[in-house]
C-alpha cells in the first residue's frame, strides 16, 4: 500500500541523481515529500519557487521534479498530495512542465490541466551564460488551482 512520507532536501535529491531519466536535483525547494510501499520510498516530488521569473507571484509554485521507479498510482499520489501541501500553506496555484512528448497521465489523475505549450528553448544567454544539461525541447506547461 502507498503512502506519503517527509523527506528531507538531500535525500529528495539522492533519488532524483538515481531515478530521473533527464534532469540533475535541482538547486533548492520550498518542500519535498516522498512516497513509499511500506518501508521503501518508490517516488519523490521536490516543488519549490517557479523557474521562469515572469510566473513567480508568490501564490505560485511549481513541481520541480517528480520522480519515480515506476510504481504504478506513486506520480498521481505525489501530484496530488503536493497540491494539497501548497495548498494548505496558501498558495493558489502549482505547475509543472512535462517534456512534449510525455503523456501526462499522472497528472490528468491528479486533477491537472493543460495550459499550453512552451517553444523550447536554452536558458543561456551572452548575459548570463548556462549549461544546459537537460531537454531543450518544447514542454506542456500544466496547472492546477
Amino acid at each position: 500500500m502507498l503512502e506519503t512520507q517527509p523527506i528531507t532536501f538531500a535525500e529528495a535529491c539522492e533519488y532524483v541523481r538515481q531515478y530521473h531519466r533527464h534532469h540533475l536535483p535541482p538547486q533548492g525547494h520550498k518542500f519535498s515529500i516522498a512516497v513509499a510501499d511500506q518501508d521503501k520510498v518508490v517516488g519523490v516530488v521536490i516543488v519549490g519557487r517557479p523557474v521562469a521569473r515572469h510566473l513567480d507571484n508568490g501564490r505560485t509554485l511549481e513541481v520541480i521534479r517528480c520522480c519515480t521507479d515506476g510504481t504504478k498510482n506513486a506520480a498521481s499520489m505525489l501530484y496530488a498530495t503536493a497540491w494539497r501541501a501548497a495548498r494548505a500553506m496558501g498558495y493558489r496555484r502549482l505547475i509543472t512542465y512535462t517534456l512534449i512528448e510525455e503523456p501526462g497521465t499522472s497528472l490528468r489523475a491528479a486533477g491537472w490541466k493543460t495550459l499550453y505549450q512552451t517553444k523550447g528553448g536554452s536558458w543561456n544567454r551572452s548575459s548570463r551564460p548556462r549549461l544546459d544539461r537537460h531537454p531543450t525541447g518544447q514542454k506542456t506547461l500544466w496547472e492546477i488551482i
